[in-house]
């Protein structure tokens, strides 16, 4: 694993807190304590961060950019996360010396990410204890998701599949579109990793985006999804159910 670059975190405390949520729950001198052993590591798109089966000593916070988190079911891959500016990961493998890392990080764009070392944030929850109820919830909400995936996967068929995911990306990341119709989800996806999301093959990913368009439900421009009519989304998620 190599990074582009390595530095010593240089931006102000009011900065930090606009980009990264986590930061909000500081307050001020301990923010000050903590933002010297912060390391601002830059890489290019494609990086690997961490490997399944690492050793974790390190957390990671985004500063700009996008990461996916996938693991392997011994046959394909299966994108667990996908995160963009202000997500934090990599806080499982914190919680106890020599946890090995349970999937693997990779940037999905340019990413800036703020890295910080296990003796260090051990030294920022024993200041802030508060910032590990607000970890343990949000640990507890990805395990929550884990379930639900693992839950669609055995239960539910590719195409509500993708479906479910689209409506859980735009409730999660959604933006009014531009165009004025409909909803943006400002993530750009390949077929290839919509069907890494939901444990499908390319060829019947692409077969279901392809109907979703047909019926005026999404459009896909500039590799980014566009749903053109939500009600009707949620209508069929709701029949499929």
């Amino acid at each position: 694993m190599s990074y582009t670059g390595v530095n010593r975190l240089k931006v102000n405390q009011d900065l930090l807190r606009e980009k990264i949520p986590f930061f909000r729950e500081l307050e001020p001198e301990v923010l000050a304590q903590v933002m010297p052993w912060m390391n601002m590591r830059t890489l290019k798109r494609n990086e690997i961060v961490f490997i399944e089966e690492d050793v974790g000593d390190e957390i990671y916070f985004i500063y700009s950019g996008s990461v996916h988190i996938y693991s392997f079911d011994g046959v394909k891959k299966v994108i667990l996360a996908v995160l963009q500016d202000g997500d934090f990961f990599g806080e499982m493998a914190l919680m106890k010396p020599g946890l090995l890392r349970s999937a693997t990080a990779e940037t999905m764009t340019p990413t800036k990410l703020l890295a910080l070392r296990r003796p260090d944030f051990e030294g920022l929850l024993e200041k802030h204890p508060r910032l590990a109820l607000h970890m343990l919830n949000y640990t507890m909400e990805r395990l929550r998701r884990a379930n639900q995936q693992i839950y669609d996967l055995t239960f539910l068929n590719v195409r509500t599949r993708i479906v479910k995911r689209l409506l859980r990306m735009a409730a999660e990341r959604g933006k009014p579109d531009p165009s004025g119709e409909g909803i943006l989800i400002e993530v750009k996806l390949t077929h290839q990793q919509i069907a890494d999301m939901v444990g499908s093959v390319r060829e019947t990913a692409t077969k279901v985006l392809l109907e979703l368009q047909d019926q005026r439900l999404i459009a896909i421009r500039n590799k980014m999804v566009h749903i053109i009519d939500l009600a009707r989304l949620e209508a069929k998620m709701e029949e499929a159910q």
